[in-house]
């Protein structure tokens, strides 16, 4: 039997939840959740932004983005799996780290698994104009 959308997004935020708060982030963790093959596409108008591809991208991607936010949590969660895709939507609540600046908004994104591991994610945020803003510089 198939993880449910809900079991495989349990999963990967744990995972990325851990490697974020650990004091030495393992990319042996991440790999419990993310395929080796993986890449993530962000935003083009964000700090992190591009494509960051591999457990090596990944786990940089994490890292960049502890460095930008002091907490980020996720709230409302909700998601439907089609074949090997989970579309997700949420709540997300962000703090920069520069400014202290809080933000909460919508969140989805669009996640696809190969052997129940994520294999690309591309995520959408709300306003991204407003994540800059908090951050307080602008993106090199």
């Amino acid at each position: 039997m198939q993880p449910s959308a809900m079991d495989l997004l349990k999963r990967m935020f744990d995972v990325e939840l851990r490697f974020l708060q650990s004091d030495k982030p393992d990319l042996e963790m991440l790999a419990t959740a993310f395929h080796p093959d993986v890449v993530v596409h962000e935003p083009k108008s964000l700090l992190y932004a591009g494509d960051w591809d591999g457990l090596g991208g990944v786990g940089a991607l994490f890292r960049q983005m502890r460095d930008v936010w002091s907490d980020l949590r996720v709230e409302q969660l909700d998601a439907t799996r089609e074949g090997d895709t989970v579309y997700m939507a949420c709540t997300i609540h962000l703090t920069a780290r520069a400014t202290g600046t809080d933000i909460t908004q919508p969140f989805a994104e669009v996640l696809r698994f190969k052997d129940a591991l994520l294999i690309e994610g591309t995520p959408f945020y709300y306003d991204t104009a407003e994540l800059v803003a908090a951050i307080g510089r602008p993106r090199n």
